[in-house]
């Protein structure tokens, strides 16, 4: 059975713990990152804070999504997350509540990106900094390993723009 729905069809908790649907974000290009500020990838918020601010104003959003599932690398209240972020990476873009990518507790938002493109390893998250690109019409366009730099998926982005 296709799966007809589009990110969109999801509502995700923000950290003040409201709902938001991701339909706030319609017509936009997204790029959906589970975060960690204590992981040796956090260097990565620069870069996405530059992609951020060079794209923003042609419709381009990040989405940062804390999750503490790997080796307790997020630790502290979403709060001190945001905090940390903002004070250490000057950090603008939308964050919101620590979540689960893997396992039974997952996010729902994060089972259905797994569904849409696997990754290294399968559908599993693999590490902290897992990168989804999401085209305007809310469909998930690619997968990016943990690894990968967020500069290096600038032209792809550019595609979508």
């Amino acid at each position: 059975m296709t799966d007809t729905r589009t990110i969109y069809n999801f509502t995700v908790l923000r950290q003040n713990q409201d709902l938001l649907s991701l339909d706030h974000f319609k017509g936009q290009v997204l790029l959906i990152v589970n975060t960690a500020t204590g992981c040796g990838l956090a260097s990565q918020y620069r870069e996405l804070q530059a992609l951020y601010d060079r794209y923003q104003d042609q419709g381009f959003t990040i989405l940062d999504f804390p999750c503490n599932q790997f080796l307790g690398q997020a630790p502290g209240s979403d709060e001190d997350i945001n905090r940390f972020c903002e004070l250490n990476y000057q950090t603008t873009f939308p964050r919101f509540a620590k979540i689960k990518v893997n396992g039974k507790e997952a996010d729902p938002l994060f089972i259905w990106l797994k569904d849409q493109k696997s990754g290294p390893l399968g559908k599993r998250i693999e590490w902290n900094f897992a990168k989804f690109l999401i085209d305007r019409q809310g469909q998930v366009v690619t997968r990016f390993a943990s690894k990968t730099s967020p500069l290096a998926i600038e032209e792809t982005l550019q595609q979508l723009l």
